[in-house]
């Protein structure tokens, strides 16, 4: 049968397929446009698993916050270049849009039928990787950064005794920087505390066996040691790193310092890092 050039054309900028498979397409369904683009997107979909195998090692951190929630997300694909395009990025915000509305916390059928459906248009493997949800209560507050263009990004939420000072310049200051450290140093674990007990201990060890040699008393050999696990908790724990913006600070100190400051207790409680094509 006779296919008119317009409908081939509209088939194609609903679609995102290429002129022949749509013209293709159309003769094989009699011009019935909707059977068309139905067989356009079987025959996208059975092309992503040709693709699935293809490393996605690039894309974007994407990241929100409403008053009660914040989430961090990664979408992964295979090319920087994808990474830079508007449909990809109009794709994190529709997953973010997709998990606030329906309050989900886990990867299900629906946000990856999303994925699959511009995997079909743009024809380069996509994954959403991963995403997090944090809750923000009402004494609460949460800053977000994503640096340069999603390669990182970061959470961070603080909790105060007193939720009026939640709204000040000085903590939304404070939450961007800490946000802005996390990004930049990566720690490990919040604080002392997190870290797991078992990794402690042996690093303990190590720490022994380095200054066994030393034929020290065993008193000064317990106090370097102990000196060493210090030291190395406070190159993993975000708490007692040197502050961003004064290194000769600890996050903890210069917390201290803006509760006291704001006349009221605050405390770091959570934080969220993702940098693309890494499990960190």
């Amino acid at each position: 049968m006779n296919i008119k050039a317009a409908d081939v054309k509209k088939l194609r900028d609903k679609t995102g397929a290429g002129m022949l498979d749509c013209k293709n397409a159309l003769v094989e369904t009699n011009g019935d446009f909707q059977l068309a683009e139905k067989k356009l997107k079987e025959l996208g979909l059975a092309a992503v698993a040709k693709r699935s195998g293809r490393a996605t090692n690039n894309g974007r951190v994407f990241s929100r916050i409403t008053s009660s929630k914040a989430a961090l997300l990664e979408l992964a694909c295979e090319t920087d270049f994808v990474a830079r395009n508007k449909d990809f990025i109009a794709l994190g915000d529709t997953l973010l849009n997709t998990i606030f509305q329906n309050d989900l916390t886990e990867i299900n059928s629906e946000l990856e039928d999303l994925v699959k459906e511009l995997i079909s248009t743009i024809k380069e493997n996509m994954t959403l990787k991963r995403f997090s949800v944090m809750d923000i209560a009402e004494n609460e507050a949460a800053a977000d950064y994503i640096h340069g263009e999603g390669a990182i990004g970061v959470l961070v939420k603080i909790k105060a005794e007193d939720a009026s000072v939640l709204s000040s310049d000085r903590i939304k200051e404070f939450l961007f920087d800490c946000a802005l450290h996390i990004a930049a140093f990566n720690p490990l674990y919040l604080s002392e505390e997190n870290v797991d007990a078992d990794y402690l201990a042996e690093q303990k060890d190590i720490f022994i066996n380095q200054v066994a040699a030393l034929d020290k008393p065993a008193n000064i050999v317990e106090n370097i040691v102990k000196g060493k696990l210090n030291k190395h908790l406070s190159e993993i724990c975000f708490l007692k790193q040197g502050f961003v913006k004064d290194d000769k600070s600890s996050v903890a100190a210069v917390l201290k310092a803006l509760s006291k400051e704001l006349g009221t207790k605050l405390e770091i409680v959570e934080y969220t890092y993702f940098r693309v094509g890494s499990e960190d």
